[in-house]
């Protein structure tokens, strides 16, 4: 019986292996709606972006509503973004993307703690200093901005993604797809699972399991890698996992 072959994501021909014949199914979550507390930082209102254009529909939260109101108007009146507060945008989304800046993390989400009980939360922050040599990564008392999430969220289902992502290419209109892996840390299988879901609604974007949601200092602390690398290389770098 012939070899099955199939294309890899580089366009080349090879044995087809066996995630290919039997994929992991991921849940369909079309049909959620993200809500993003500090969507109106470039990164909060680039994933608003995306995942609008995907057919979500966004909310974008502030601690002033008429901020969040002008970052979704800032992004267009076709797509189906709206903004509110933060305890709004916690209460009415089905799903709720931290990107709030550090210095503000742990009081942002003591202050929607009761909004946020049962819900899946994924906290993209990461904890950076930086000085005359660059950016590098603050030392945090739980372990890591995630870990600091599901410290003070004891009732929710805390996931740590979507470090790795440009904001510029996220807000960039002549970018269509995305082309990278994003690292989805997590304890609870389900939650990891369909944030690695929410992540492929993305084109060109790819959810990858990375382990335990101890695992996600190291995570957060690579971003300040990533930063080196495109400012000597002026780009936009992200990661792609091999052979998975």
């Amino acid at each position: 019986m012939p070899e099955e072959r199939a294309r890899n994501r580089f366009g080349r021909l090879g044995p087809m292996t066996e995630q290919q014949r039997t994929p992991h199914d991921l849940p369909d979550v079309t049909g959620l709606t993200i809500g993003i507390l500090g969507g109106t930082g470039d990164q909060g209102k680039g994933l608003a972006r995306r995942f609008a254009l995907a057919g979500h529909q966004v909310i974008i939260g502030s601690r002033k509503a008429e901020r969040a109101r002008e970052a979704a108007a800032d992004l267009g009146e076709d797509l189906p973004v709206r903004g509110a507060e933060n305890a709004v945008a916690a209460a009415e989304a089905d799903v709720v993307i931290v990107a709030v800046p550090w210095e503000g993390h742990k009081a942002t989400l003591e202050s929607v703690r009761a909004e946020l009980d049962g819900k899946i939360v994924v906290d993209c922050v990461n904890p950076l200093g930086f000085d005359k040599r660059g950016a590098y990564p603050l030392p945090v008392e739980e372990g890591s901005a995630a870990e600091q999430a599901a410290a003070v969220l004891p009732g929710s289902r805390v996931v740590a993604a979507f470090h790795h992502v440009s904001a510029k290419l996220l807000l960039d209109p002549a970018v269509d797809a995305m082309e990278l892996d994003v690292l989805v840390l997590g304890d609870d299988r389900e939650a990891t699972d369909l944030v690695q879901a929410l992540a492929g609604r993305i084109p060109g974007m790819r959810g990858v399991y990375g382990g335990r949601l101890r695992n996600a200092h190291q995570v957060e602390a690579f971003t300040a890698n990533l930063i080196s690398i495109n400012r000597r290389y002026k780009a936009h770098a992200g990661l792609r996992v091999t052979d998975v």
